[in-house]
């Protein structure tokens, strides 16, 4: 492929190959920071070339995290609105206080000019297009509403998965006149897909907008381990029909999402414990787990360690 990059931990030690990695992300990105899940094995791979000034990248890779802060999002110097799109495995993506889940056959955007948070929680082949956010908007057009949401189930939206990744398989035979073509082809099919998301007023969007409050009322009420679907349907004034319609397609259930954010705090609290660490249990307990070793099940279930061996893990 022509003008590609290519990266592969497969030639590395494998105690090298973890750090490698997120420099790697960090460097192709723009500045991310990766965890592993507490995982000591990894392997990745990373494909990518252009068409115009769109980048496509595939990314073949273990279970693993990224995050994008506001001091990286200063520190970059180019904006673009970025797309997962995965042939196998899952994204989750998290940005302004929304969460959408893509699997095969659909995509979710974002934007490289604010913070985001994607997890990867199962071993993933993705294809990740960056587009160039000031060849997208129209003027005067808003894009926040549009960000972390899934799209390509459907019309223009499903012809611009299949022409990116198309795309991303033909370049290897492509002039770069034909990609430059291609890329501005990707450009044009992006934009129709968010004024056609930014133009329905329907049920589907009706719930995407019950699902970002359910995600707003969890991440503040995360702590108290009385969350639940039913004490959240009594605060939105909802039944719980609504509720688990509202997650229907996102790969888990309301109480798998609150398991799972809790987690996540747990184990990024886990992770910077420092002289004055908290014993895990009361860590646990503060995050809403109500039973010790209901909370270290899950947790091994999810890490493949025992929060304590986890504490305790390398160069730690």
């Amino acid at each position: 492929m022509a003008g590609s990059t290519l990266l592969s931990t497969d030639d590395l030690a494998a105690r090298e190959r973890a750090p490698q990695w997120c420099e790697w992300l960090s460097q192709h990105f723009g500045g991310l920071q990766t965890d592993l899940y507490g995982d000591s094995e990894f392997d990745g791979h990373l494909s990518s070339s252009h068409a115009g000034d769109v980048i496509l990248t595939r990314l073949e890779a273990n279970r693993h995290r990224v995050l994008r802060t506001a001091s990286m999002v200063r520190g970059s110097d180019a904006g673009y609105l970025k797309i997962v799109a995965p042939w196998q495995g899952s994204a989750m993506v998290q940005q302004q206080g929304r969460e959408a889940c893509a699997r095969d056959g659909a995509w979710v955007i974002y934007d490289t000019t604010g913070t985001y948070q994607i997890g990867n929680p199962e071993r993933s082949d993705h294809l990740i297009v960056m587009v160039p956010k000031e060849g997208v908007g129209e003027r005067g057009q808003r894009l926040d509403g549009q960000m972390a949401r899934r799209l390509g189930a459907s019309g223009i939206s499903r012809v611009a998965l299949e022409t990116m990744r198309n795309t991303y398989l033909e370049l290897p035979s492509m002039s770069a006149a034909a990609a430059q073509g291609a890329g501005e082809t990707i450009k044009h099919l992006v934009r129709l897909s968010l004024l056609e998301l930014a133009g329905q007023e329907t049920a589907l969007t009706q719930r995407e907008a019950l699902r970002d409050r359910i995600r707003a009322h969890v991440q503040q009420h995360l702590r108290d381990p009385e969350l639940s679907a039913d004490s959240i349907a009594r605060a939105l004034n909802c039944s719980r029909r609504h509720l688990y319609n509202a997650f229907s397609g996102e790969g888990e259930s309301i109480a798998g999402y609150i398991q799972r954010l809790r987690l996540e705090a747990c184990i990024r609290e886990l992770q910077s414990d420092g002289p004055h660490a908290r014993p895990i249990t009361d860590i646990a307990l503060s995050w809403g787990f109500g039973n010790p070793s209901h909370f270290s099940r899950v947790f091994r279930d999810r890490t493949g360690m025992t929060p304590s061996a986890f504490r305790l893990g390398p160069g730690r």
